[in-house]
């Protein structure tokens, strides 16, 4: 398994190639679509694993809200997942960029740091938020995920470790490589 550790101030940030559905940890995030409802790649994935309890702690959430807006989160159960936490996130469609892209996916990874921080959250897992069916760019996304993370480490040093748990060995690399270009 590729793994890459670096620190960030008292976090330690990990890069692994493998599946989010396994991993240990207070909570994981999810690359939601904004019913909440599961769906294909990561969002799928955490739904078939974690069971029937967190679909119905989403449905509660969008009879509240209607609709989860792009860049924001909320929190669920984790079901039978080996995670105590899901947080789900919705992150923007690629449309060429214009379209506050960067800007939404920003939001998506700082509204979930947020969350997870208000809960007490200290070791949390992300995918690759909007890669996948939402076809964001891998290096860009890469960028603006790790950046993200970085500068909201540098104002709240609130976390034991932040997980990018990336499936596949081509986003692992992308990550790795957007790492190296954003360490001071």
């Amino acid at each position: 398994m590729e793994k890459t550790e670096v620190k960030m101030g008292k976090t330690i940030l990990t890069l692994i190639q493998g599946d989010i559905t396994k991993q240990t940890t207070e909570a994981i995030v999810n690359a939601a679509n904004g019913r909440l409802m599961g769906g294909g790649g990561i969002d799928g994935a955490i739904h078939k694993a974690g069971g029937s309890e967190i679909l119905e702690e989403c449905k509660e959430i969008i009879k509240k809200i209607g609709r989860l807006p792009t860049g924001e989160a909320v929190i669920t159960t984790g079901g039978n997942l080996p995670a105590k936490h899901v947080i789900h996130t919705v992150g923007p469609i690629w449309k060429g960029g214009k379209n506050r892209e960067p800007e939404l996916l920003k939001d998506a990874y700082t509204n979930s740091l947020k969350l997870a921080k208000n809960k007490g959250v200290k070791i949390i897992a992300f995918p690759s938020i909007s890669t996948g069916a939402y076809r964001y760019p891998l290096k860009e996304a890469a960028k603006i995920a790790l950046k993200a993370v970085k500068d909201f480490l540098k104002e709240k040093d609130h976390f034991d470790e932040v997980k990018f748990v990336l499936f596949t060995e081509k986003t692992y690399i992308a990550y790795k490589e957007a790492l190296n270009l954003i360490k001071d």
